[in-house]
């Protein structure tokens, strides 16, 4: 899907970047063509400040995706969520980082979560970046601190996990 949504914008480069960092950050567009997250305007300016273009540029790739039907509907129910992993140690959380050595493979979330509840851990959030979408994509799992004795290390040891960052 993520590959669709760049190639129908691969004709405009700036379009492109608008894009990308709209769904890396969870950003939609209301009926009216304004960049939103969870109903709250965004100005364009910001956005084209963001990312180093203009504030025509984005507008006009609001319009765009708001005449293409299938953009359309996903863009108008974008929704952004908190990411925690920032925020985690204050908290009194722990984040596990999990870099993929194939992030297409299946399964990955599933064995590093089975590690996670064979130690009676509480996952308290869990996201992962699309492999499509992110040049690095990876598992951030966040969890009740102190980590058990030998999580980590199993996590590690997992076939499909080229890395663990804590």
């Amino acid at each position: 899907m993520w590959s669709d949504i760049i190639h129908e914008f691969s004709d405009s480069p700036s379009q492109a970047r608008v894009v990308r960092f709209l769904l890396d950050n969870g950003f939609g567009v209301n009926e009216s063509g304004k960049i939103c997250c969870n109903g709250i305007d965004i100005p364009a300016t910001a956005v084209a400040k963001a990312i180093g273009s203009d504030r025509r540029v984005v507008d006009s790739t609001a319009r765009r995706i708001l005449e293409r039907p299938a953009l359309r509907d996903l863009f108008l129910n974008m929704r952004a969520t908190p990411d925690l992993s920032q925020v985690a140690e204050s908290l009194g959380m722990a984040v596990i980082t999990v870099m993929p050595k194939d992030a297409n493979e299946k399964g990955i979330v599933g064995a590093a979560v089975r590690v996670l509840s064979n130690h009676s851990l509480s996952i308290r959030q869990i996201f992962v970046t699309d492999p499509q979408f992110s040049e690095d994509p990876k598992l951030v799992i966040i969890v009740e601190d102190p980590l058990p004795a030998g999580v980590v290390s199993e996590i590690r040891a997992l076939p499909q996990v080229r890395q663990v960052i804590i």
